[in-house]
């Protein structure tokens, strides 16, 4: 290994060690409550350091949501490796299904990305454009195994051919997002006043959603 190359290798180790630090320091205390100075404290770097390789908060925020995709793709890469024969209707309510059990697996991922996705964050400044979109990439692959599993119902007759794909997906995608975020705030609520169990009320909310659409 060249010393060249050896330097590439130990800047790239500093930067995965900044975003480690900085998903503990965002876990715990909170996207808002933490700061950069938390960030560089906790990645045992000076603050200085830590701003040659991020520009701000809202980049380093922008690189954990990358990592939350990345895991949430593979998982629904590993069921579409054994779906060859599922049917359309069934794809849809698999994918939110997954969507369930990354919510499980990776509770600080999956609200990450959720705040993101439900929230105003203005991500307008501070943030490079490498990152923004490598971040929205990782999302639309998300949203093109969604209409990539609409055309299937399509053609194997369990979804009704009269949909508009584009906006259906958008439509399933933002009831998820909806019922997911509804049950996270109000949890104890529902639970405490409704008896009711979330996962109970996801697999309804799943049902009724793809039967909107089914043939």
């Amino acid at each position: 290994m060249g010393a060249e190359e050896r330097k590439e290798k130990e800047k790239e180790i500093r930067r995965r060690d900044i975003i480690d630090a900085a998903e503990r320091v965002i876990f715990s205390k909170g996207y808002d409550v933490a700061t950069m100075d938390d960030v560089a404290k906790a990645a045992e770097f000076s603050k200085r350091t830590v701003y040659v390789y991020f520009k701000s908060k809202e980049q380093i925020y922008f690189e954990i949501m990358i990592r939350g995709y990345k895991i949430l793709i593979q998982m629904i890469d590993d069921y579409e490796k054994k779906a060859s024969n599922d049917t359309g209707i069934y794809k849809i309510r698999k994918l939110g299904l997954i969507f369930l059990e990354f919510s499980k697996q990776y509770e600080d991922y999956f609200s990450a990305i959720m705040n993101y996705e439900n929230g105003e964050m203005d991500f307008s400044t501070g943030v490079t454009d490498m990152a923004k979109q490598e971040c929205y990439e990782l999302g639309e692959r998300i949203f093109d195994y969604l209409t990539c599993s609409l055309k299937i119902g399509i053609e194997d007759g369990t979804i009704d051919n009269e949909i508009d794909i584009t906006n259906t997906a958008l439509v399933l995608w933002s009831c998820t997002l909806g019922v997911f975020n509804t049950l996270k705030v109000k949890k104890n609520y529902i639970q405490e006043y409704h008896k009711r169990n979330s996962e109970d009320i996801l697999e309804d909310a799943f049902y009724m959603i793809t039967k909107a659409i089914r043939k």
